[in-house]
């Protein structure tokens, strides 16, 4: 009974307290300090020596990947930064000081985007890149070496967008509870929970398949279940199909053996119509097909009425009994190191 009320609960607020991918902030940057007009004297001088210094910048907001950070949840429980404000110049040539820069920290991949305008300010798709989205005001000018005075410059006002795009190796997709989560536990260290009824995965979760080189190596992406209607934003399904954007191969995870009374060959075509209704990018991507749950009974029927109708290769597996997963991350890491002859980069949407 306990469980089920943590369900309950998880799928209410898991996808906003736990997986945030969204978020809309308000950011000002520091204005400029005023600058000093004032007159040195001295018995010395017939006439007053202007000696006003200007005033600081303001400090920029700047947004830079993190990639210690994977979630946009701060930014909806705060939702205005400020950069500080430059400092007044005074007597004697004393410059004002800079204003200190606002630095806000992404996770790697987030898409920054003007929210007025909608154009992209900058997706921020390797770690430690930075953008400056508010820069700050210039200082007003003092009136030494006689020089105009000048008033200070505002800071910059701008509301920005924030969308997140897991960026992966190797995205899972398919229908919920084909056993997408069962795999990724398998081949990774990562801990995804394991349920035996549909959407016991309610974010995307990554994992990295460790190897013996670190070039061989590569991070999986394992993705809620998508449905019929994904790409319209059915079960939030085009949420999710975003996060497979930049992935460079995609594992199409079929339940072969038909436990939840769907026909395997139906829901391949159907996870395919919404991978081409979202994005032609995406239907185009490298997939391996992988027909799951193969120690249950009719599976090996189902697959072989399926090898009759579509000619790819299909991997037979058994993530529960962990048969065939060898096989499997070698065809993975092959299409890697292929792309990677063929494309010296990742691929970024």
């Amino acid at each position: 009974m306990i469980l089920m009320v943590f369900d309950f609960l998880s799928l209410i607020f898991g996808l906003t307290m736990a997986f945030v991918d969204e978020a809309r902030v308000f950011v000002k940057s520091g204005s400029g300090g005023k600058g000093c007009e004032s007159f040195y004297r001295d018995r010395h001088f017939r006439h007053p020596r202007p000696d006003g210094g200007d005033g600081g910048d303001g400090g920029d907001v700047i947004f830079i990947a993190d990639p210690r950070i994977h979630t946009l949840l701060d930014y909806r429980f705060k939702q205005h930064y400020k950069a500080r404000s430059g400092g007044h110049g005074g007597s004697k040539g004393k410059t004002g000081k800079r204003g200190s820069n606002c630095e806000l920290k992404v996770p790697v991949g987030t898409i920054i985007r003007d929210y007025e305008a909608g154009h992209v300010i900058r997706d921020l798709s390797r770690s430690g890149e930075r953008v400056v989205v508010a820069r700050g005001g210039t200082g007003g000018r003092g009136n030494r070496n006689k020089q105009t005075p000048a008033p200070p410059q505002p800071g910059q006002e701008k509301t920005v967008h924030l969308e997140l795009k897991l960026i992966a190796d190797v995205g899972l997709i398919g229908f919920p509870n084909a056993g997408k989560s069962t795999l990724i536990t398998k081949i990774s260290k990562v801990r995804s929970r394991i349920g035996g009824y549909p959407f016991t995965t309610r974010h995307p979760i990554l994992g990295v398949v460790q190897a013996e080189t670190e070039e061989q190596s590569f991070i999986v992406a394992d993705l809620p279940g998508l449905i019929e209607g994904a790409h319209t934003g059915k079960g939030l399904g085009d949420r999710f199909l975003r996060h497979i954007e930049r992935t460079r191969i995609l594992v199409h995870m079929i339940d072969m053996a038909g436990s939840e009374c769907r026909d395997p060959l139906q829901d391949y075509q159907t996870i395919c119509d919404e991978l081409a209704a979202y994005s032609e990018h995406l239907a185009l991507k490298p997939t391996v097909i992988v027909a799951n749950k193969m120690d249950l009974p009719g599976a090996q029927e189902n697959l072989e009425r399926f090898e009759q109708i579509v000619s790819d290769k299909v991997f037979a597996v058994s993530a529960l009994r962990e048969n065939g997963l060898q096989v499997l991350v070698k065809e993975i890491r092959r299409l890697l190191a292929e792309g990677k002859l063929h494309n010296t980069g990742t691929e970024h949407v």
